[in-house]
């Protein structure tokens, strides 16, 4: 848990006041378990004095919560701003529609992700007729390096902008599968001349998935669309049989971003 959590922190922000209670969220949210005082103490880079203040912010705000043993964990106000953001999130409602006819399509679990740094963050998924159980959840951060979410916005993006990601990434072997930088920078190759990307086992063992790339014309909103099931139904074939049904379900999404989304008078 600290590991992570010292990554985390050591990144300095000069940020003021706002920035360093950031900071404090992100390590108590992305933890494993409940954090001590000293635990956080240990990575936060910040007095003794300052960082009890802080976090006695953060608990009477209701974003973070701490027990009767002094260990702190997310508070309950997170998840309630958490559902209004979903709820409310106008690419996910626009798309929606789309995601459903393809889960139709298909009988398998359909994801929604959008880029933000080195990861996608799932907006919607709509679980497959045969559910199987994997790492996403809406809201969750999955690595781009090996999801077919990830490397399919990453093709969309200019590669002198794609190896300035790649160099900030800390690649961690998940299988077998999992890209190095170099593997990954020519799969990327790859995905922007065929416009659709797998994820061959590269993070989960057992699990598969074909991706096709969304973005907005100013490249503000990077992201993808996946279809997601297990390697024992979902062989390579399926999934390149795929490849043409989940290319037009991006296409749809961004006409109905265009008009839906588009430039308000």
């Amino acid at each position: 848990m600290m590991s992570v959590a010292k990554d985390s922190a050591s990144e300095k922000r000069d940020t003021g006041t706002l920035g360093k209670l950031m900071v404090l969220l992100d390590l108590v949210t992305h933890a494993e378990g409940p954090m001590r005082f000293t635990d956080i103490l240990a990575v936060a880079d910040q007095p003794r004095g300052t960082l009890h203040r802080q976090l006695s912010h953060l608990v009477e705000e209701g974003l973070l919560e701490i027990d009767a043993d002094g260990r702190y964990s997310p508070g309950f106000r997170l998840l309630d701003l958490a559902s209004r953001s979903w709820a409310r999130n106008e690419f996910r409602l626009v798309s929606e529609p789309h995601l459903k006819a393809l889960q139709g399509l298909t009988g398998e679990t359909v994801h929604l992700g959008v880029l933000r740094g080195t990861a996608i963050i799932y907006l919607d998924k709509v679980e497959g007729q045969q559910p199987v159980r994997m790492y996403s959840q809406i809201g969750n951060a999955s690595p781009v390096y090996c999801t077919g979410v990830g490397k399919a916005a990453l093709s969309i993006l200019p590669r002198e902008r794609v190896e300035a990601l790649v160099a900030d990434i800390v690649f961690h072997r998940f299988t077998a599968n999992t890209h190095t930088a170099a593997s990954l920078l020519a799969e990327i190759e790859d995905i922007r001349k065929q416009g659709y990307a797998f994820d061959r086992e590269e993070h989960e063992v057992g699990i598969r998935c074909v991706a096709a790339p969304i973005w907005s014309e100013n490249l503000s909103l990077v992201g993808g669309v996946s279809v997601t099931g297990p390697a024992y139904r979902l062989t390579m074939e399926r999934l390149s049989e795929w490849s043409g049904p989940i290319q037009e379900t991006a296409k749809r999404i961004m006409e109905a971003m265009r008009i839906g989304l588009g430039p308000r008078r």
